[in-house]
């Protein structure tokens, strides 16, 4: 991945520091402990790493709530602490992405703070202010994610702001070229120490229709969010306003002219809105992001049927774009209990892993998919994340995907010497990296290998994708580079598959996973079993 586009099919191993390694004894991961496992990382066979904000923040939504996009924060360390970790990296041969929160800030930054004060200060327009209605209450409908209405009275000013997020969490103003500005030349900063791209925060969400108008309601049986509590309101409104507005466009074209001056920097956008994967495409051209990544795949419903028609959906719009995905973040319940339950098994950690390294495009591989780690239970005593506890006990929030990470089985994992910020899960620590590392059949000895293989393999890192006719339960598809031609396919279900007349040539042995029988022409394909084969048919479905 050192040549031009970098980016492009790489894996890329994300980081949330909060809970990497705990260097200081805080019970707060920071930048030193990321320093210290930047050599476990490379031995995974990942091509970069993407690490969640660092920066100062009064941490009311953990870092997504920057105070300071140019400072670290103390809990993290210091600004040569990142510059150490970006030497490190580049050394070992990883590209290091940092998150960029463009959208909002905190109201502890000093433009809030100047903005609120009156209606004429040189601020007064950096923010999204309305005047309340005639009867006081706010603006519009809008409504935040985080539960309740998006605006918040200022007495100050005597107007209302804009949050899409929590009420500390004011929106910028996009609108106003000098807040545009403002905030590439935030971005640029970073280019100039030397990182290698950035992960777009919310990048949908930097332009709200000027009108103000409403959002009109959603039906009942359209109610389906993702990666929010079913009885959040926030799921009863058509967000077509306080979002994915026209204007964002040109302001991802300036971006791009910006990243487009320095040697290979690439830019990949959250990206969340009605249509998630139209915005995507629309997003994802040669004069604005070079990847983009949605949603869809950090859903409940992991079935061959929806993974085809997502994959089918997003390359049939996306004719310029490459695409990244995620099967889990830190954001929502880790995959192998999102899709398998109770009842998840290292046979489901090995599949998941190889099936979306094997999907056309970037991957996202978050810090402990590599080890299998399950959703953890976190009490409501020991809750952090603002969104759970709102939300309790419908939805228990983001922070059972957020626990430490864990290095050994010891009763702190070997995280932190402290109380870490959030429990260590029993479940986790007896699949610890340290146990992981003893055992060569792991799950962590498998993703090492199979990711090593797949950085080989010209089909996989950044061929076409092209889906196959399978059974029920198999998730089928070719992909095709430089004369290499690969069926690959994946039983999504807990029992064998037999599949009678397959016509996809040689097995492969793929390191780190088990290489299914053949009976005559048919493949038997056993629990969560995959299958690599240089394909040899013509027929397509």
């Amino acid at each position: 991945m050192a040549g031009k586009n970098w980016w492009r099919g790489a894996v890329i191993y994300q980081i949330y520091p909060r809970s990497f390694l705990d260097t200081d004894g805080d019970g707060v991961g920071d930048l030193p402990g990321i320093l210290a496992k930047l050599d476990y990382i490379a031995a995974l066979g990942v091509d970069g790493i993407w690490i969640s904000p660092f920066f100062t923040s009064p941490m009311a939504d953990f870092g997504y709530d920057i105070a300071d996009f140019r400072g670290v924060d103390p809990l993290f360390g210091t600004l040569e602490d990142f510059d150490r970790v970006l030497q490190k990296a580049h050394a070992l041969g990883l590209k290091v992405m940092i998150d960029q929160v463009l959208s909002h800030c905190s109201d502890q930054h000093p433009w809030f703070l100047e903005s609120r004060q009156s209606r004429t200060n040189p601020k007064a327009d950096w923010f999204v202010w309305a005047d309340a209605r005639p009867d006081g209450t706010p603006p519009n409908n809008w409504l935040s994610l985080f539960g309740g209405g998006a605006w918040r009275w200022e007495p100050r000013r005597g107007q209302y702001f804009l949050h899409n997020f929590l009420p500390s969490q004011p929106d910028l103003n996009f609108h106003n070229p000098e807040v545009r500005r403002a905030q590439l030349e935030n971005v640029q900063f970073w280019l100039d120490r030397g990182v290698d791209g950035f992960r777009l925060d919310a990048i949908n969400f930097c332009f709200h229709d000027k009108h103000l108008r409403d959002n009109p309601a959603k039906p009942a049986e359209l109610r389906t969010g993702r990666g929010f509590s079913p009885d959040n309101p926030y799921a009863f409104q058509y967000h077509y306003f306080n979002n994915t507005q026209p204007e964002n466009l040109g302001f991802l074209e300036e971006l791009r002219a910006l990243l487009d001056r320095y040697p290979d920097a690439g830019a990949l956008g959250e990206i969340s809105s009605e249509d998630s994967l139209a915005t995507t495409a629309e997003y994802c051209t040669p004069q604005r992001l070079h990847m983009g990544y949605s949603f869809e795949l950090l859903t409940e419903d992991g079935s061959p049927g929806y993974i085809r028609q997502t994959v089918e959906a997003l390359e049939a719009k996306m004719t310029e774009g490459w695409p990244c995905w995620a099967i889990s973040n830190h954001d929502v319940q880790r995959a192998v209990t999102r899709w398998g339950g109770a009842q998840a098994d290292d046979a489901l950690a090995r599949q998941l892993i190889a099936l979306v390294c094997s999907l056309r495009g970037s991957v996202c591989l978050y810090q402990g998919e590599e080890l299998g780690l399950p959703e953890a239970e976190v009490p409501f005593e020991a809750l952090q994340d603002p969104y759970g506890k709102t939300f309790w006990p419908n939805f228990k929030g983001r922070d059972g995907c957020r626990t430490p990470m864990p290095w050994t089985a010891s009763q702190d994992a070997g995280f932190s010497t402290g109380t870490s910020w959030l429990p260590v899960a029993q479940t986790h620590r007896e699949r610890s990296v340290e146990r992981q590392l003893a055992d060569a059949g792991s799950v962590l000895h498998s993703a090492q290998a199979f990711l090593q293989w797949r950085k080989a393999q010209p089909a996989l890192v950044h061929g076409d994708i092209a889906f196959f006719a399978a059974p029920e339960n198999v998730l089928a598809f070719v992909r095709e580079a430089e004369g290499q031609r690969l069926l690959v396919a994946f039983n999504l279900s807990a029992d064998t598959v037999q599949w009678h007349g397959f016509a996809g040539g040689k097995l492969l042995q793929v390191p780190g996973l088990v290489t299914p029988e053949m009976q005559a022409h048919t493949l038997l394909l056993p629990p969560r079993g995959v299958a690599f084969a240089q394909f040899v048919s013509q027929e397509r479905c």
